[in-house]
């Protein structure tokens, strides 16, 4: 493991996730699943999320599509916070979930706009 890239990458995590989801994360971790967090703040997190070549608000767009293509809905709730937090907008946000139903299908663009609903009414009641 490395540990640099696997910091870098929860300092990132922490960010675009927010400290409460990620303690969470981390306090649930038992001897059996820590090593799977530790992979996902390397992997996930460092490698990927650290690489500059596309910025942040590019990821989280990634992120929904393919969340939402996989019919990850938690997921893709979780990432949807994140890209609020990373700043894109609710035009981009509901441009993007009509690419979504368009792309993945009319069903998975109705389950993409109840869960972004969810999320953009629990972000906002955790900004107050």
């Amino acid at each position: 493991m490395d540990d640099e890239l696997r910091e870098r990458g929860m300092a990132v995590r922490r960010a675009v996730l927010g400290d409460d989801y990620v303690d969470r994360a981390l306090a649930g971790a038992d001897d059996f699943s820590k090593p799977f967090q530790d992979v996902v703040g390397e992997y996930c997190w460092g490698l990927c999320w650290t690489d500059e070549s596309l910025d942040r608000k590019q990821r989280s767009l990634l992120n929904l599509g393919m969340t939402a293509a996989l019919g990850r809905m938690h997921e893709f709730e979780i990432h949807f916070k994140g890209a609020l937090r990373n700043g894109l907008t609710d035009d981009e946000l509901r441009a993007a979930l009509i690419q979504i139903a368009v792309y993945c299908g009319i069903p998975a663009g109705v389950e993409a706009f109840r869960t972004a609903r969810k999320a953009r009414a629990d972000f906002a009641a955790e900004q107050d």
